[in-house]
Parts: C-alpha cells; sequence; structure tokens
C-alpha cells in the first residue's frame, strides 16, 4: 500500500536522461552537490541576483525564439531546456537554503489555485 508521501512523488516528477526525479529528491541532490562539489551555498541575496542573471537569460533566449529580436553570434548554442534548468537549479537552492518543501509548496500552491481560479480562466473572454 502506498503512503501518502509515496503517492505525491508519483504525482510530481521531473525526468532526466537516466532516471525520473522528485522534487524532494531534486532538493536533496542540489543540496548534495552544494556540499561537495559547490562548498557551500551562496547567500540568499547572490541567490537571488544570480536567479534574475538566469531568468534574463532565458528571457534573452524567448525573445529572440519566439519575439522579433534576431539571434547574435553570441546566442548561438544556447539551449532553452538548459537556461530553463538553470532556473530551477537555482531556485531548488533557495528554497534548500530558506527551508521550503518544494513539494508541499508545490501541492499547496495548486489547491490555492484550484480553489482561486477554477473558474476564472474558462470565463475569460480574451482567452477564446
Amino acid at each position: 500500500m502506498l503512503t501518502k508521501e509515496d503517492k505525491s512523488k508519483k504525482r510530481i516528477k521531473y525526468k532526466t536522461a537516466k532516471m525520473e526525479i522528485t522534487l524532494k529528491e531534486a532538493q536533496q541532490a542540489v543540496d548534495k552537490w552544494i556540499k561537495t562539489a559547490g562548498v557551500r551555498y551562496f547567500n540568499e541575496l547572490t541567490n537571488l541576483g544570480i536567479l534574475m542573471e538566469e531568468v534574463g537569460e532565458l528571457s534573452r533566449l524567448m525573445v529572440r525564439k519566439y519575439g522579433e529580436q534576431s539571434f547574435k553570434e553570441s546566442d548561438k548554442g544556447n539551449e532553452m531546456a538548459d537556461e530553463i534548468a538553470d532556473v530551477l537549479w537555482v531556485l531548488v537552492c533557495i528554497a534548500n537554503q530558506t527551508g521550503v518543501d518544494l513539494t508541499e509548496a508545490f501541492k499547496k500552491n495548486f489547491e490555492k489555485k484550484n480553489a482561486r481560479d477554477h473558474d476564472r480562466h474558462k470565463n475569460n473572454e480574451k482567452l477564446k
């Protein structure tokens, strides 16, 4: 019989090349990497700055791919998946160092959206 935690692990999974990983496992893997290869976490404000940089890199790629700006030579080789993963990495770091359980936070966020927005978008004329 599956426990509540086992069921939540099955619901929220991210695939890597060799395995599936839950949010909890991602937090643990990042923490282990930071404490071994990375030595220690940057402080929270430094990570916030890094997050803004990573979001900027993702934004730059998206406005060139989906927007009206053209690619520059320096943009070549940048991959959307890698930029998104960089953003996720820093978010996981910030969650770890501030004590946020991303699995619980994500579940609560879904509950909030389901309660607040369950009909909001269906009734939005702009989306029809």
